[in-house]
C-alpha cells in the first residue's frame, strides 16, 4: 500500500511501456463506446444525467484525490501543484461545463481540451509507473476531460464552428497570459512559460526560449484544425455524399 501511495516509489515512467499502451487502449475503447451508445444515452434521460453527472463527479473527484495525495505525502508546494497547468484548467472547466451546458466554455474545452489531453496522454509527464496512485489519476482524470467535451457533442449535440476555433485561441492566450503572471510572481513554470523543463521533452524540437512558445502557438492552432475537420467536416462530407447517392439511386 505504501508503493501505491508514496511520492518516493518514483520508479520512471517509460514511454510507450506495456502501462502505457494498456492506458492508451482502453482510453480509446471509452472513446468509441460513448461514440456507440450516444444514441442510446440521448433517447434515455435517466442515462444522460447519469453519464453526465457521473463525468463531473469523476473529474472532481480525480482533482480532490490529487489535491489529498499531495497534502498527506507533504509534497504540496504553490510553485508547482497549483491548478495551472492547462489540462488542470480544463478539468475544472469542464465540471462547470457539465454541469451548466456552457456553450461559452465549449468551444475551448472542444480544441483546448481534448487537444491538450491527446497531448498529455501520449507523451505523459509523470514520474509514477503502474499501478501506483498517480499513475491511475493522471490517465483517469485526462481520460474524462476528453470524455466530457465528447458528451457535450456526440449526446447534447453541440458543435462548434470555424470561427470557435479563433474562440478557443483567444481563450487559450488569456489564459496563458493569466498563468504567466502567477509564474512571474510566485517563482512557477506552469505551462512552461518561464522556461523549457529541465528534463528532456518535445519542447527541446520547438527551439529556444521564448521562441518555442510561438511554435507553441502554431501547434495549437493546427492541432484545432485537425481535430474541427475530423470530428466535424469530414462527417459532413460523408453524410453529403451518401444522401446525394442515395438521392441518385432513387430518383433513377
Amino acid at each position: 500500500m505504501d508503493a501505491f501511495f508514496s511520492s518516493g516509489a518514483m520508479s520512471g515512467f517509460v514511454l510507450l511501456s506495456l502501462p502505457h499502451l494498456l492506458a492508451l487502449a482502453v482510453v480509446l475503447l471509452l472513446i468509441l463506446g460513448l461514440y456507440y451508445t450516444r444514441i442510446t444515452i440521448r433517447n434515455r434521460p435517466w442515462l444522460r444525467r447519469a453519464v453526465r453527472y457521473g463525468l463531473a463527479l469523476l473529474l472532481l473527484l480525480s482533482e480532490v484525490s490529487l489535491n489529498i495525495w499531495y497534502l498527506e505525502q507533504n509534497v504540496w508546494d504553490a510553485r508547482y501543484t497549483l491548478p495551472l497547468e492547462l489540462c488542470s484548467l480544463t478539468l475544472l472547466l469542464s465540471i462547470i461545463m457539465l454541469l451548466t451546458g456552457s456553450r461559452w466554455l465549449y468551444p475551448f474545452l472542444f480544441f483546448a481540451g481534448i487537444g491538450g489531453a491527446l497531448q498529455a496522454l501520449v507523451t505523459p509527464n509523470l514520474l509514477y509507473e503502474f499501478p501506483h496512485f498517480r499513475y491511475f489519476q493522471f490517465f483517469i482524470s485526462h481520460a474524462a476531460i476528453i470524455l466530457a467535451s465528447l458528451y457535450m457533442t456526440w449526446i447534447e449535440s453541440y458543435r462548434p464552428g470555424w470561427k470557435s476555433i479563433a474562440w478557443a485561441m483567444l481563450l487559450l492566450n488569456i489564459s496563458a497570459a493569466a498563468v504567466w503572471g502567477v509564474d512571474y510572481a510566485i517563482g512557477a513554470n506552469y505551462m512552461f512559460l518561464a522556461h523549457k523543463p529541465d528534463t528532456a521533452s518535445l519542447l527541446d524540437l520547438l527551439g529556444p526560449y521564448p521562441y518555442y512558445l510561438l511554435v507553441e502557438e502554431g501547434i495549437a492552432l493546427m492541432m484545432f484544425i485537425i481535430l474541427y475537420v475530423i470530428f466535424f467536416l469530414l462527417p459532413d462530407k460523408i453524410t453529403q455524399y451518401n444522401r446525394s447517392r442515395k438521392g441518385a439511386r432513387s430518383s433513377s
